[in-house]
């Protein structure tokens, strides 16, 4: 869970565009509860070591910890932050986001756009550069604009499509003055129509069969693009090598190779040690401890675009019950949860108010305070209220029925079992019994999309600065990325609502008042963030904490 977030991709997103280092616009971020002087705002520090590509030295190998997911295609439901991050490096990296969120246009791809209204409708016109093509020879023109739009626009329910929002606003992808320009007509305005195409799907990937299952621990590079290709994809190791791609029409590549070892999360520290690796997180006291004054390697450390939050299944049995959900919410100490999480790091935070806006992001307020304090004399009348009366051992019964609440926790890290032993502690006294149920990192792609949990802590990144369109895959009763279930039809036409709002402060203000609604589910329960903390080696450039920055493949190597 530390190494690889365990959301679908869909959840991968944030909002707002304009990134601020000590405040939110609002200035209603709540500070730390403990700490009157705490930040008002988390970090929005970037440390990555940038450097342009003329002062990076031709040749090297970048190795770190990865491996190919159970779903490889980023557009479907069910990818992860993992496959988002290996597609990239043998597909198109079409637009891109500076570390504030500023739009980049890789001309390499996008020779020109221009972004028009009329008649309060946006067109986008996107040129294509003439030498733009696939590795199997297909040219890249506008069939493939049309064919990514039509897989994710929702008007194909057999497309396992991971979010519809923002596609099913565009009327129509047309062909412009020629097979190398595409016209997208939506309705209405959309301000983040950036993130729709950043990459994009070859029209042979674009069927409803190879969507959902090619690339099914499968890659297909006669599909991709870019400075680099499948070099060896390992099914039995689950390694992954990238070599530069002879047909790239753009700057090469300066790396010779990017490796991927396949490594369970808890080795990676020992694996940096050893020379093995090029970069690790740093996720705790432990491991920084460890990577930390290493000879030839330096600390990177900034903002964090990540947040965990404690997800409720609501159809589960005992979660169904809304007072249950609420009363573990009431009942959890979300600032003993951080201290947990940051012991020994010196990093305080105020606790995350929402699940799509970051407090470092213009328009964010703290929804979660505005709904919920922590109160478990409050969560026992909770329960009291709703019949669930305390048995003899103290934990709770209704009907025959113990509060017995599952707890899923992955793998085996040390931070994360305290965490699960915190949590069990605080529902207790609240005559709530928890019961920590492991499971393999391996396999929370299917304990997801079965829904095989009560209680699961998972994170997202965001990929993007634009996520006002995800908050309907967080929330929405009728999406499949919303892992909780929760919600309802009416709710529903409320979060769709905000899509529309061309403004984005406007945009954001109406999406606040509508995650406060959404929130009173008590189905997501945000926790932290932390910061982004990397050991690397001296002299790797463009890598560390870079917030929204995803650096071109072709400009990640070794400082000269």
């Amino acid at each position: 869970m530390r190494a690889r977030l365990a959301l679908p991709l869909a959840l991968i997103a944030a909002i707002s565009v304009t990134a601020t280092a000590c405040q939110s616009s609002s200035g209603k971020a709540a500070a730390d509860p403990d700490k009157k002087d705490g930040p008002a705002a988390a970090s929005a520090a970037a440390d990555y070591n940038p450097q342009p590509y003329e002062k990076i030295r031709d040749g090297g190998t970048y190795t770190t910890v990865g491996t190919f997911d159970d779903q490889g295609n980023p557009f479907n439901v069910n990818a992860t932050l993992t496959a988002a991050r290996v597609w990239a490096w043998y597909n198109a990296a079409a637009i891109t986001y500076s570390p504030t969120g500023e739009v980049q246009y890789n001309p390499d791809y996008y020779s020109d756009v221009k972004v028009s209204v009329e008649g309060g409708n946006q067109k986008v016109t996107l040129t294509i550069d003439p030498k733009a093509t696939f590795n199997d020879g297909t040219p890249i023109d506008w069939t493939a604009i049309k064919a990514t739009w039509q897989a994710n626009n929702g008007s194909d329910k057999a497309y396992d499509a991971s979010s519809t929002d923002g596609y099913d606003q565009v009327t129509s992808v047309e062909r412009g003055k020629d097979a190398k320009q595409a016209v997208i007509n939506f309705k209405g305005v959309n301000a983040s129509w950036s993130t729709l195409f950043t990459t994009f799907l070859h029209p042979k990937a674009a069927t409803v069969e190879n969507f959902n299952k090619a690339y099914v621990k499968k890659a297909h590079p006669e599909w991709g693009a870019g400075p680099y290709t499948v070099g060896k994809w390992d099914a039995h190791s689950g390694n992954i090598t990238f070599v530069r791609n002879p047909k790239w029409w753009g700057k090469k590549g300066k790396l010779d190779k990017r490796v991927y070892v396949n490594l369970e999360s808890t080795a990676a520290v020992n694996a940096f040690k050893n020379g093995q690796l090029d970069y690790t997180s740093a996720v705790d006291a432990e491991s920084l401890k460890q990577v930390k004054g290493l000879k030839g390697t330096e600390i990177r450390s900034g903002g964090s675009p990540f947040e965990y939050s404690l997800y409720f299944n609501t159809k589960s049995s005992v979660l169904s019950d809304k007072a249950v959900r609420k009363a573990v919410q009431e009942a959890i100490d979300r600032a003993q949860i951080a201290k947990i999480q940051f012991q020994g790091l010196d990093y305080k935070e105020p606790l995350p108010g929402s699940a799509v806006l970051y407090s470092f992001q213009k328009g964010y307020e703290d929804n979660v305070s505005a709904v919920l304090k922590y109160a478990p004399d409050d969560a026992r009348k909770t329960l009291d209220a709703a019949g669930w009366m305390p048995g003899e051992d103290g934990i709770r019964v209704k009907d025959g029925k113990r509060l017995d609440v599952g707890y899923t926790l992955l793998g085996d890290d040390p931070l994360d079992k305290a965490t699960a032993g915190a949590f069990a502690a605080m529902l207790k006294p609240a005559g709530i019994h928890l019961v920590i149920k492991k499971a393999d990192e391996a396999d929370f792609s299917n304990i997801l999309s079965e829904r095989r949990f009560d209680l699961f802590l998972s994170g997202n990144r965001s990929m993007d600065p634009f996520g006002a369109r995800y908050l309907c895959d967080f929330y929405c009763s009728d999406r499949s990325s919303n892992i909780t279930g929760s919600g309802t039809p009416a709710l529903d036409a409320e979060i769709r609502a905000t899509t529309g709002i061309a403004d984005l402060d406007a945009q954001a203000a109406a999406v606040n008042k509508v995650e406060q609604k959404a929130l009173q589910e008590y189905a997501i329960l945000p926790l932290f963030s932390g910061p982004s903390t990397y050991a690397v080696k001296k002299g790797l450039a463009n890598v560390g904490a870079t917030i929204f920055y995803s650096p071109l493949p072709e400009t990640v190597g070794w400082q000269k």
